[in-house]
């Protein structure tokens, strides 16, 4: 994407000040989305973003700006004003580049951009129609097809040289079901690391159709009781917990800097001896993955807890300078336009050995978190506060009678601890994760769990 001899001399420009690293991210993405309201296109939008972002290092300190302008002239002179920030003697030198080979593990087989807008329109339609057709209290509907390419080019002053192509996909099915006092949404958001072909492998009749059925199951049910008492969180959905109120608290953005509840406890018991928990940027086709990182590490399978006890944070360049530990593959950005920083990938609880039937039986009353909804946390702490999507009732072992309104609220250590069931049924959603290096797509996942005891905010 850009000349070596360019870059090399941007890289060197950069350390003119002393600074110890320079590294260059150089990015080219084709975006697309079409927006369908209620059946009636509402919006088609492509473009094209371009641009560079430059890093430097200085002991453990960092500085970064980005542009736009990648003519020499313009690069030159981005290097030279981000050194100013760099004041010291010596510096280090750019090594000759060596190109590293970067696997593809995350086959295309159909490009988005070869396939007409007709076609993903006719997709969205056929959501909006199942959606209606549900219920009659179903009035609006919002479904989005969303992809994009993206080219990469990562250089830095120890000699890598590394591109990569990445194409992702999704679809964002939305129904809300309204009466006179009351509204309700249901939504679900497959996508996929891959081309075209993992949307023609998606009904979309029965995506618009369990929008609708969470919406209006939602609509009609009684207000969930408050209290504490054992909460039975489902898979796939469900994995958000642990994501937010535990990944967050792994990743090394906080532990290098003290602002964690972890900080300090590798090798020590975090959760129950149940408990197994994985970040995996391997995943072949999966919405998190990803071959190398934004720091040019190939992805890997990082063990985060095993059997209760904390095994590893994740990881990037920077922080692992600071902590004195290796990158993890989890250096990762939005766009040219952040630094990285640690990150999750495709984020789990591991598979257990009850059947789902069972941890339900097993619960004489309790909660059944169906379907997680969205929450925020503190990671220095590990707080949370979580709302439940698709809520249910258990009664003498039985799912009973749909709730709204519930919302989990506690701490990701406790939790952790406080997990005794464990399912067989491991599933994973996609989302999208917010964090200081702007939003990156992740996969959460776990198999069905029961925290033995949690609390619930509800209004009955």
């Amino acid at each position: 994407m850009l000349n070596p001899a360019l870059v090399k001399d941007v890289l060197a420009e950069a350390l003119t000040t002393g600074g110890d690293f320079s590294e260059l991210f150089v990015e080219n993405t084709r975006r697309e989305s079409v927006t369908m309201r209620n059946g009636v296109v509402e919006d088609a939008v492509s473009g094209i973003d371009y641009g560079c972002g430059l890093r430097i290092f200085n002991g453990l300190n960092c500085v970064y700006a980005y542009t736009n302008d990648t003519s020499r002239e313009s690069l030159l002179k981005l290097a030279s004003e981000a050194a100013k920030a760099v004041n010291k003697a010596g510096g280090a030198k750019v090594l000759d580049f060596e190109n590293k080979s970067v696997q593809n593990n995350h086959p295309v087989h159909i490009q988005f951009f070869d396939v007409h807008k007709k076609e993903k329109i006719d997709m969205l339609r056929e959501a909006h129609d199942a959606s209606k057709a549900y219920d009659n209290s179903v009035n609006q509907t919002v479904n989005t097809f969303a992809a994009s390419s993206q080219n990469i080019l990562i250089a830095n002053s120890e000699g890598l040289w590394a591109e990569d192509t990445r194409v992702r996909g999704r679809a964002f099915i939305q129904a809300v079901a309204s009466s006179e006092t009351e509204k309700q949404t249901g939504y679900i958001g497959p996508g996929s690391l891959s081309g075209f072909e993992f949307f023609k492998n998606l009904n979309f009749k029965d995506l618009g159709g369990e929008a609708a059925r969470i919406a209006v199951t939602m609509l009609k049910a009684e207000l969930c009781p408050a209290g504490k008492f054992p909460v039975i969180i489902d898979n796939a959905f469900g994995g958000v917990i642990f994501h937010e109120a535990c990944g967050h608290s792994l990743e090394a953005t906080g532990v290098a800097k003290g602002a964690s509840e972890f900080c300090g406890k590798l090798g020590h018991k975090i959760a129950a001896d149940c408990v197994s928990a994985i970040d995996d940027g391997t995943i072949p086709n999966a919405w998190g993955s990803i071959n190398i990182d934004d720091e040019g590490a190939p992805a890997q399978k990082n063990i985060l807890i095993e059997n209760g006890i904390l095994k590893t944070y994740l990881i990037d360049k920077l922080n692992g300078k600071k902590m004195g530990m290796a990158p993890t593959g989890s250096g990762r950005r939005e766009s040219y336009k952040y630094a990285p920083t640690s990150r999750m990938t495709n984020t789990y609880i591991c598979t257990g050995n009850m059947s789902a039937k069972d941890i339900i039986a097993n619960t004489e009353y309790g909660l059944y978190a169906a379907k997680m909804g969205g929450g925020s946390v503190q990671p220095a702490t590990g707080e949370f506060n979580f709302a439940v999507l698709e809520g249910y009732m258990i009664r003498n072992g039985k799912i009973m009678e749909p709730v709204r309104g519930a919302t989990l609220i506690g701490k990701g250590g406790e939790v952790l601890l406080n997990i005794d069931m464990v399912g067989d049924n491991l599933a994973r959603a996609q989302g999208v994760c917010g964090s200081v290096s702007g939003g990156i797509p992740t996969d959460v996942g776990q198999p069905m769990i029961r925290v033995k005891e949690l609390t619930v905010g509800g209004r009955k």
